[in-house]
């Protein structure tokens, strides 16, 4: 049975059980996971457009999976139901939340709504969640949870698993343990798998990494997520200005940023701007919105390949058999000018290439441009020997080189600088590459024609 079929199959079942009056959801589908549910949610209110079964649903879950499953919804639909829901609800729904769902839910609310939860809220709580909720969007403070485990510099392995005991049910991982000096300040790392080997008696500043990789709460979240992939980390310590140590991102978290980048810079590449939603739920007109600018402003670019055909009219007019090429020629720079632009998008968004790797890559990338230009133009010059012979087969194989080589080059060179510039280098993929190399490829290509034909 596939996802799919799957969960249309739990929709039906949950959605039965609703109706027969179960008084507690996590009794009838114990094994539902969160995620599965909050797809079922999402399903009901946007194709039954059946917003009062959802919270029909969500009542009749325990407030601890109805908090989990929270935080699978998209952050509209969270504000939606938040909006709804009474203060009590909210608050003991927040007490169930990770801190960082928390911190995330609560910036949906509106300024008086979160100034009234804030007042019937624990000091400790209070401030824990406006510290959180005040770090700028898309930097580590702002995905961090300050749910971690932490023992004082200083003690035993007997003493550091008596701690870790009474702090792990609150924790969002165990598995990393982080050991704090002085005023909070971090002065190491270990894993539970240390502790529990290790002699009770032993001293954990003599076991931990001193040597910690951490990031600043200002840090971009990209940044924190290729931290956790390059060196495969459970979880990144997030230290402030005075180096105390304020949060973890864990691994999902730094998985949901790496999706969330990616996709923005897939969209970006096809000059999409940032959608707030997935694109099955962003609302028609911001869909068209987003589309429309960079379409229009390209049909303008797109016009001087119109002003190069018009100017080489002369010599279309004496050899026709030049038209049959050009989209080929064009399709072709663009087409390799594309890849080379996503090749370096992509690695500068690894980290893989930088602006000091510019000159090397250009070196590269003339070889590799080169060759493949001369083995398109050997593979379409017979085409031009039977279409109008072997003058206009040389107009063509030459064309091809000069077209592949300066769409190839144009798109490694953008990406850099349109960096240099502090724009994203996302922005020259596919469109924006293909419409400059559509307009210089009709001047290469008609101004190599005039050249050969009119000496022939």
């Amino acid at each position: 049975m596939s996802l799919n079929e799957a969960l249309t199959e739990q929709k039906s079942t949950l959605l039965e059980a609703l109706q027969s009056d179960a008084a507690d959801l996590d009794d009838v589908l114990p094994e539902l996971r969160a995620a599965d549910i909050a797809e079922i949610l999402e399903d009901i209110a946007e194709e039954d457009d059946d917003t009062p079964t959802v919270f029909a649903l969500l009542d009749h879950l325990s407030v601890e999976r109805r908090a989990n499953v929270f935080g699978y919804l998209p952050s509209d639909m969270q504000g939606e139901l938040a909006e709804a829901m009474s203060d009590e609800t909210l608050l003991a729904l927040f007490e169930e939340m990770s801190s960082d769902e928390r911190a995330d839910l609560f910036n949906l609310l509106d300024e008086d709504r979160r100034e009234g939860l804030l007042r019937r809220m624990a000091k400790q709580e209070r401030e824990d969640l406006k510290r959180l909720a005040s770090y700028e969007e898309g930097t580590a403070g702002a995905i961090m949870t300050s749910d971690y485990v932490a023992i004082p510099s200083g003690m035993t392995v007997s003493q550091a698993l008596m701690r870790v005991r009474q702090t792990a049910p609150d924790a969002e991982t165990v598995y990393q343990i982080y050991v704090l000096a002085e005023e909070g300040r971090l002065a190491g790392t270990l894993s539970l798998r240390q502790l529990m080997v290790a002699r009770p008696g032993a001293l954990v500043d003599d076991l931990m990494i001193k040597d910690v990789i951490s990031a600043r709460v200002d840090d971009p979240q990209e940044d924190v997520a290729r931290l956790v992939a390059r060196y495969d980390l459970l979880a990144v310590p997030v230290i402030d200005s005075d180096e105390r140590m304020v949060g973890i991102v864990t691994h999902d978290d730094a998985m949901d940023v790496a999706e969330e980048e990616a996709t923005e810079d897939f969209h970006k590449g096809m000059s999409i701007g940032q959608l707030e939603d997935g694109v099955s739920r962003v609302p028609l007109w911001s869909l068209y919105r987003k589309r429309v600018i960079w379409l229009v402003l390209l049909v303008f670019a797109n016009l001087f390949s119109g002003a190069g055909i018009a100017y080489f009219e002369e010599t279309i007019a004496a050899q026709v058999a030049l038209v049959f090429f050009l989209p080929l020629l064009i399709g072709s720079g663009g087409n390799a000018g594309a890849q080379a632009a996503t090749l370096m998008v992509r690695g500068m968004a690894t980290g893989d290439v930088g602006v000091k790797d510019w000159g090397t890559l250009l070196g590269r990338e003339l070889l590799v441009a080169g060759s493949l230009g001369l083995t398109m133009a050997l593979a379409v010059a017979p085409i031009g020997v039977m279409r109008g012979g072997e003058a206009v087969a040389m107009v063509v194989a030459m064309s091809m080189v000069t077209i592949v080589l300066f769409g190839s080059l144009l798109g490694m060179c953008l990406p850099f600088l349109l960096n240099r510039l502090g724009w994203d280098p996302a922005t020259a993929s596919a469109p924006l590459v293909t419409t400059l190399i559509d307009a210089s490829g009709v001047v290469i290509y008609f101004s190599i024609a005039t050249a050969i034909l009119t000496s022939v």
